[in-house]
């Protein structure tokens, strides 16, 4: 028995976009209609690469700054989740590259909470594997502040537990906007220590 099983849930992906190197620290991301993706992610994403240096999320486990395998290469949030976040935040929209999306997806429900591991196929078998739950920073409600005034500082609490998922290319393609992502998650139980 494999296991990853594929289940019955399926998103479409609404919104592609890039996260490009900049001179000032910055997460909005422009817009795409299609994304090219290698082993390495997505050429000329400040997130791409098959390494990366550890940041505060891993400090438990490395020094910040020691060189790791990437899997935060992909950012993929959910339509639903940033609707959700836009009301918390009184905002009648939340527009993914404020947030500094690499794609979304509407259709899988309770998204940010899919298990670690899963994978995300579309048609043509490109593959995306979920490292974890993306948790909120600082950045998107920097570049809500500047586009929305005074809707920007409540970010970080309204976004909790709605940030999406990062993950990693496991079997490189093309995405593109309409493209059907298959969910297949892990085969195990919860773990009962």
């Amino acid at each position: 028995m494999p296991a990853l099983k594929p289940t019955d849930h399926r998103g479409t992906i609404t919104w592609l976009g890039i996260v490009t190197p900049r001179d000032q620290p910055d997460i909005k991301s422009d817009p795409l209609d299609t994304m090219e993706l290698t082993f390495a992610g997505l050429a000329g994403e400040v997130h791409g690469g098959l390494t990366r240096p550890s940041c505060s999320r891993v400090t438990s486990q490395y020094p910040r700054g020691t060189e790791i395998r990437n899997v935060r290469q992909i950012s993929i949030v959910s339509a639903e989740e940033l609707a959700e976040i836009a009301e918390a935040l009184d905002l009648t929209h939340l527009d993914p590259a404020w947030v500094g999306a690499s794609v979304v997806v509407s259709g899988i429900p309770d998204f940010s909470h899919i298990p670690p591991s899963s994978r995300l196929q579309n048609q043509d078998g490109c593959t995306l594997t979920v490292d974890m739950q993306n948790r909120p920073c600082q950045f998107p409600g920097r570049a809500i502040e500047q586009v929305r005034p005074g809707h920007g500082q409540a970010f970080k609490s309204a976004a909790k537990g709605l940030r999406g998922v990062t993950a990693w290319v496991e079997r490189p393609g093309t995405l593109r906007i309409g493209d059907t992502l298959n969910l297949h998650i892990p085969d195990q139980r919860h773990w009962q220590p």
